[in-house]
């Protein structure tokens, strides 16, 4: 089994759809291991995203991450990395196929309703980053 790290995005609680693409994740076969509900200060999305800190997106993207609540998750699934991927769908919400999470409840590239890990390496470092291991089960 595999873990993925993901962040149910402040567009998505805004416009109250965390419900749904949380029931889509169990009805798609993933664990949850753990999941909360926080607020990210600017400081806090500034070094989540310090990967991208040279990119001009950069500013924007950790100002718009801190701009309300998100939900941050650990899930468990054979493959979870490509297997979230795949169901979150393109990162711009008019190229993502049918049915993905990101065509049915993203708003923008920027508002794009979710945030996965890209690799088994980055889930690993995003997990740690909001839970310790004793936050998660299994």
């Amino acid at each position: 089994m595999e873990r993925t790290f993901i962040i149910l995005k402040p567009d998505a609680l805004e416009s109250k759809n965390a419900g749904n693409i949380l029931a889509r994740i169990e009805a798609e076969g993933f664990r949850v291991l753990g999941l909360k509900l926080i607020q990210m200060s600017a400081d806090d999305a500034g070094r989540f995203y310090a990967v991208h800190k040279e990119r001009p997106f950069y500013g924007d993207l950790c100002k718009y991450m801190s701009s309300g609540p998100v939900i941050v998750a650990a899930l468990e699934a054979a493959g979870a990395v490509q297997k979230w991927r795949d169901l979150i769908g393109a990162t711009d919400p008019a190229q993502a196929a049918p049915n993905t999470i990101r065509k049915l409840y993203a708003k923008s590239k920027e508002a794009n309703a979710v945030h996965g890990s890209d690799s088994v390496e980055n889930a690993k470092i995003e997990i740690a980053f909001f839970f310790s291991e004793r936050e998660l089960v299994g």
